[in-house]
């Protein structure tokens, strides 16, 4: 290196090489900028795979293990641009392990995902931990970005939330910047490089450009996008895999399913009730089991009753039910992407509207789809809310000897439990008294926890009764079932969800998986079939502070997003339509009445308002044109002041040459020399006359080239010399 303020010698890998010596030769701002044009691609580059690894997570379509080594990877690949460790994977050990995992694939596809799909997000994820954390050379780059971009295309068919639509976002602007980025790299690296502008703030420069190009794209393509979500659902749902998982909510549950989703908090339903809200929770009746093998609760399979939904409305109740006095309540059920086919409806339901062409209706009094669903559902019912706590009328099932086996069928039981019944239910007299003993006595004695048992006991109803004295509702309902029939009472078990959260930005209710409730309904003679919730409240507190409020907000957006992006079909862009077209009709009539009224009676107000206001806002006016004009100038003189300054003390750049120039072709147009835009620096210079002042301007053109074309930082301070010396011959 001959010199060595202009020259630097800098080991990096560069833009095609591992560990090569690069950017030997380059003057300082050269060499300064190649490394921060690197920094700033590979920082890109990185959040490009987050991003996309983001939106597939979002979809929670990945499991545990693979979102933990995808992250664990991406934070690897983030220490070392960030410089906080070092490492270099070798050739040699990404072919084994891509061969490795060729051969998981196949076991993979054939034993844990079983799908196509399931199996191909965890191939791209591993490829996206594997290409960030070996990428060197140009080649491997355009690999990374096409990872990334399979990542977004993987979560454009298994996300239609609102979080993709945030994820794309990011992803757009990284895109960008990382595009940007890597165009100016490779220019840096090129043989001959010029720098024509200053380095200052060079990171906020380029990361504002790539935020003015993603709003852009994102903009353009809003309407394309609005239809994404949408299409690439309805193309590939018979190819993604079951989005979550809901269990207990079938034809059969084993005790402690429900207590799993328990621990769970992911919104599985929205609910809004239209007209007055009751005082009390609602239960969202879903599932009704009528058998019990020690273990688990089923319905034996038996002929349904298919009933036909016309015109997206289908009469549930009898006339009789449909007279009788008392509280009814109207709602609507948004439930999310889960894997049954219930319906859940409160209290009696008399009158459904759903878009389906029938709903089956089961012995039990329960209500389903007949298929299950890939995507969500939306429906509503109003419903008798009865305060007897009547699950269904009088008439649904009456009380023969053919009809009552079902509900009083036991398994082998343990004797304590028989014993203990008999105990609880002496001197109760009625039915009624005895099931009231019966709830009670689970609801005094016994405690309330989500805790699952260590090990799975071979009688759950004894475990609970007699060992552990703790559960969650599912036992307690199980445990009074049981003994309910034991007790000579017909009963069954309810699983579904009660209560939940009210997002008053939405105005739902948000019922989670954490709702989730199971209660039992035992036959009464004179009442029918009655609702008994045996279960103590120690259900979790309602949450407050700032992570409930953000949780609310991002609720309502999603709910807007399902609304009008996911859900936004020609059906509702004609409501819309109309109800814009009906608004925008009413708001004319009422504008044109009231500008009438005015121009009749209101003609002197409109000029005392002139009167009394005028002055006011023609002042603000002007205020506001004056600082249109003059605060840009002003602004731009003050930062040339400061240029000029930090020039005179030897810490210019090298765009800071421009504003030195056009200080010097003031000062010359003072003496009449103006330069025509046509001719270049030195051209102008030539053609000066003789004299000192075109000595002057030649000296400082000289320095000028230096100082922008060929990085000379030194040139500053002797062409703030040469100006002050022009400045006294001017």
């Amino acid at each position: 290196m001959k010199k060595r303020e202009e020259h630097l010698l800098v080991v990096s890998h560069g833009p095609d090489g591992g560990g090569l010596l690069e950017w030997v030769g380059m003057t300082r701002p050269a060499a300064r900028a190649a490394g921060l044009a690197d920094r700033f691609f590979e920082v890109s580059l990185l959040g490009l795979v987050s991003s996309g690894f983001l939106a597939v997570a979002g979809s929670g379509a990945l499991d545990l293990p693979t979102t933990v080594l995808t992250s664990a990877g991406l934070l690897l690949r983030a220490a070392h641009v960030l410089r906080l460790v070092r490492f270099d994977v070798s050739s040699r050990a990404v072919a084994l392990l891509t061969l490795a995992y060729a051969g998981f694939f196949a076991v993979d596809y054939l034993v844990i995902s079983r799908n196509l799909l399931g199996a191909t997000v965890h191939l791209i994820c591993f490829l996206a931990v594997v290409k960030i954390l070996t990428a060197k050379t140009s080649r491997d780059f355009v690999y990374v970005k096409i990872i990334a971009f399979l990542e977004l295309l993987v979560a454009s068919i298994l996300s239609t939330s609102l979080t993709f639509f945030i994820f794309l976002v990011l992803f757009l602007l990284f895109a960008v910047a990382t595009f940007a980025s890597y165009e100016i790299r490779r220019a840096t690296f090129a043989p001959q490089t010029v720098a024509r502008g200053g380095l200052q703030r060079f990171h906020l420069r380029l990361a504002t450009l790539s935020l003015v190009i993603a709003a852009g794209i994102l903009s353009l393509t809003a309407g394309m996008f609005f239809l994404l979500p949408r299409t690439a659902h309805a193309a590939f749902v018979r190819l993604a895999p079951q989005r979550y998982h809901l269990p207990g909510f079938s034809n059969e549950v084993r005790l402690g399913e429900i207590g799993e989703i328990l621990q769970q908090n992911t919104s599985v339903m929205h609910v809004r009730i239209v007209g007055k809200t009751p005082s009390f929770p609602l239960r969202w009746r879903g599932a009704v089991l009528d058998s019990f093998d020690g273990k688990r609760w089923y319905n034996p399979p038996a002929a349904v009753r298919p009933l036909r939904v016309d015109e997206g409305r289908l009469i549930l109740a009898t006339d009789e039910q449909r007279r009788r006095a008392g509280a009814r309540v109207s709602y609507e059920i948004q439930l999310e992407p889960v894997t049954s086919d219930a319906l859940f409806l409160a209290g009696v339901p008399e009158v459904l509207w759903i878009n389906s062409p029938a709903v089956v209706r089961t012995k039990t009094g329960a209500y389903r789809l007949g298929y299950e669903r890939s995507s969500g559902l939306r429906y509503a019912a109003s419903s008798y809310i009865d305060p007897d706590l009547r699950a269904g009328s009088e008439g649904e099932w009456p009380p023969v000897a053919s009809s009552v086996g079902p509900y009083l069928a036991l398994p082998r039981l343990d004797a304590r439990v028989r014993s203990l019944t008999g105990k609880i239910v002496a001197g109760s007299g009625s039915d009624e008294g005895k099931a009231r003993s019966i709830a009670l006595h689970l609801l005094r004695s016994y405690a309330y926890s989500t805790e699952l048992p260590a090990i799975e006991a071979a009688d759950p109803v004894s475990d609970f009764l007699f060992v552990r004295k703790q559960g969650h509702c599912e036992y307690f309902a199980a445990s009074m079932a049981v003994m309910l029939r034991v007790a000579g009472i017909p009963s069954r078990v309810v699983t579904g969800f009660q209560g939940g959260v009210f997002n008053p930005i939405s105005g739902w209710y948000v019922v989670r998986a954490s709702d989730a409730h199971s209660w039992v309904e035992a036959w009464i003679n004179g009442r029918g079939w009655t609702t008994y919730d045996p279960t103590p409240g120690g259900r979790a507190p309602a949450r407050s502070g700032l992570r409930e409020r953000l949780s609310l907000y991002m609720d309502a957006a999603d709910m807007f997003w399902q609304d009008w992006v996911v859900g936004y079909d020609r059906e509702r862009q004609l409501r819309l339509a109309m109800q814009m077209g009906d608004s925008g009709r009413g708001i004319s009539a009422r504008w044109l009445d009231r500008a009438r009224m005015a121009a009749l009676a209101g003609r002197d107000q409109v000029f005392g308002f002139v009167r009394r206001f005028g002055i006011l806002l023609v002042g603000s006016a002007v205020i506001a044109w004056l600082l249109w004009i003059v605060v840009p100038r002003l602004s731009r003189r003050v930062w040339t002041v400061v240029r000029v300054r930090r020039a005179r003390r030897g810490n210019a750049e090298a765009s800071d040459a421009t504003i030195l120039y056009t200080r010097m072709l003031d000062l010359l147009r003072r003496r009449g020399f103006d330069k025509p835009p046509w001719l270049t620096p030195g051209e102008f210079a030539d053609q000066l006359p003789a004299s000192p002042t075109a000595e002057l301007v030649l000296r400082i053109t000289a320095a000028y080239n230096g100082l922008r074309f060929g990085g000379k930082l030194e040139a500053a301070p002797q062409i703030m010399t040469l100006l002050d010396e022009l400045e006294r011959t001017v």
